[in-house]
């Protein structure tokens, strides 16, 4: 008689649940998928939830393969020893296998002020919180978003098109991935939504007040409400149930997503940190990892050696309101090309990357094993040089 194989996925965004549907492969494994909330929530949707435009949520059932178990719980502690983890509600559930998928949110801010004036958007509930506070403000209150990567730009234009008066404050460059031509096809179109942009070294927020963002260089920016989109922060989950973990808090994995401490648990999305040197967040990088993540605990099953991980970034996109976007093409590496696809076609594209997005593991909830993705040299080439510049510095200390 087949054994059966516990697998236990702890958190039920794009690489958990991904990673979850792939393990249906086989029949003897038992996969039980643990997440705080009862839906799915595609983030690449918080900015339209702000803007009103989308609820950003989708019902597991529509998401998750059949033979997955959904608890809705939320893991306090993980005992790798005794391969079992303690969800808030009481009790243990057991694995034999443990893949670690917990995501991002909310990064405490450090400026001043900026955790009691300033409203996050990270997860689905500030999100919310944010969006019954607009529907609560006036629409001729001058809104200060603070960020300006996607999710700033994004949600910064979100609001513009309404009609509100928004600045948007980047403290760096507006949108650093871009290439230098599609952030001039962004600037012109955010300008074009009546959008302030304050851009530059002197851009960085040094204090928010109730009704004020202060500027690096001085400047003091009426605000009534203030919008924080300025890094993502892990859960501690990893780090207080001893996990080796990075400077964040992702979990410290070798390149086939395995602990460094324990080959029985592996880590994948936001939360993972394969040598030190985690992917960019992104929905897209999640979902691959989760699929990677189940096949390393697959081939562990079936008795063989798991594969390093593998993954290009073909492009990246961001929406500039409801009506245009950029679509930015990508080397291998995640550097920008040239190419780009701006305006209505730029909307299109990022709405359909945000369709397939969530279709990515619908069809994997059908058909385990799926799910395929760009490869690409950069990253061994990325390990041979820090491994390189490690053995160097070694060599220049002896």
């Amino acid at each position: 008689m087949t054994e059966n194989t516990e697998v236990v996925v702890i958190g039920g965004g794009y690489a958990g649940v991904m990673a979850a549907n792939r393990l249906t492969q086989r029949d003897d494994v038992t996969v039980t998928l643990i997440n705080p909330r009862p839906a799915f929530v595609p983030r690449l949707r918080l900015h339209q939830l702000v803007g009103g435009s989308h609820d950003a949520v989708v019902d597991y059932r529509a998401v998750l393969a059949d033979g997955v178990r959904l608890v809705v719980d939320t893991v306090t502690r993980i005992d790798a020893a005794g391969r079992r983890v303690e969800p808030a509600s009481g009790g243990t559930v057991g694995y034999d296998y443990l893949i670690y998928a917990a995501g991002s949110g909310n990064a405490a801010p450090r400026v001043p002020g900026a955790a009691e004036f300033a409203h996050p958007m990270a997860t689905l509930e500030t999100a919310r919180r944010l969006r019954s506070v607009l529907d609560a403000t006036p629409a001729t209150t001058p809104v200060t978003v603070v960020g300006g990567g996607p999710t700033g730009i994004e949600t910064a234009a979100e609001l513009a098109e309404q009609g509100r008066p928004v600045t948007l404050v980047c403290g760096g460059d507006l949108g650093p991935y871009l290439h230098p031509l599609a952030r001039r096809t962004a600037s012109r179109r955010l300008a074009g939504l009546g959008l302030t942009v304050l851009q530059g070294p002197g851009t960085k927020v040094t204090a928010v007040t109730r009704d004020a963002v202060h500027l690096g260089d001085g400047r003091e920016l009426p605000s009534g409400l203030t919008v924080w989109t300025v890094g993502f922060g892990v859960p501690d989950l990893a780090a207080r149930s001893g996990l080796s973990t990075d400077t964040v808090g992702r979990v410290l994995t070798d390149e086939t997503l395995t602990s460094v401490d324990d080959e029985r648990i592996v880590a994948a999305g936001d939360s993972a940190a394969p040598s030190d040197l985690p992917f960019r967040m992104s929905a897209y990088a999640a979902g691959c990892l989760g699929a990677h993540a189940a096949d390393t605990v697959l081939a562990r099953i079936a008795g063989v050696r798991p594969a390093p991980v593998d993954l290009s970034f073909p492009a990246m996109c961001v929406s500039l309101g409801r009506r245009a976007g950029v679509f930015q093409f990508a080397h291998k590496d995640d550097t920008a090309m040239r190419l780009y696809v701006g305006g209505r076609a730029g909307a299109k594209l990022k709405e359909l990357s945000c369709n397939f997005s969530v279709k990515h593991l619908t069809t994997e909830a059908r058909k385990p094993g799926a799910h395929t993705w760009p490869k690409g040299e950069h990253r061994r080439e990325l390990l041979r040089g820090e491994r390189g510049e490690a053995s160097a510095t070694v060599e220049r200390a002896v």
